[in-house]
């Protein structure tokens, strides 16, 4: 199904319009698949990604300040996100030695054991929704790489002619 008709409208401003809506829109839809799949699991999907983050890490400990950057969705609260991990067993805080006023951050045991599972559950799941070939998803991927560079680049330039 297109866009106009999963959202019920039947022309937009421009393609540039069309598409925004259209990335928007399947991101949105991917997000709540996720978030249906992870609901079994009591996480969200952004504890799931703070979950990700600290496993590749590989033991290592992360600031609550890494993880932000990290972040799939830069608008969480990376400290939130830790205090309910945190709460569940998935995590550990720590006072950091080299800075008192950071906390660094690791998976335990049980969140290792959670992302486990979970890694075969986001398999089924991607799976499943996997309608293009490989060839197509790596024209995805290559186009939406391209459309972010291009306008961080274009930004870029404007703010310097604002300066």
């Amino acid at each position: 199904m297109n866009i106009g008709e999963e959202i019920q409208q039947k022309a937009f401003a421009n393609e540039l319009n069309k598409m925004v809506i259209n990335i928007v829109f399947t991101a949105n839809w991917l997000t709540l698949r996720l978030a249906q799949s992870l609901k079994h699991y009591d996480i969200t999907p952004e504890q799931y990604n703070v979950l990700r983050i600290l496993r590749g890490q590989k033991g290592n400990p992360a600031t609550i300040n890494m993880i932000t950057e990290r972040m799939l969705d830069k608008n969480s609260n990376a400290s939130r996100l830790v205090d309910k991990l945190k709460q569940k067993g998935f995590v550990e805080r720590r006072e950091c030695p080299k800075d008192r006023r950071a906390c660094d951050v690791l998976l335990t045991e049980k969140g290792t054991q959670l992302l486990l599972e979970l890694d075969k559950e986001m398999s089924n799941n991607e799976k499943s929704i996997t309608a293009l070939s490989e060839e197509e998803m790596k024209t995805v991927n290559e186009l939406l790489d391209k459309f972010r560079t291009l306008v961080k680049e274009n930004e870029s330039v404007n703010f310097q002619k604002k300066l």
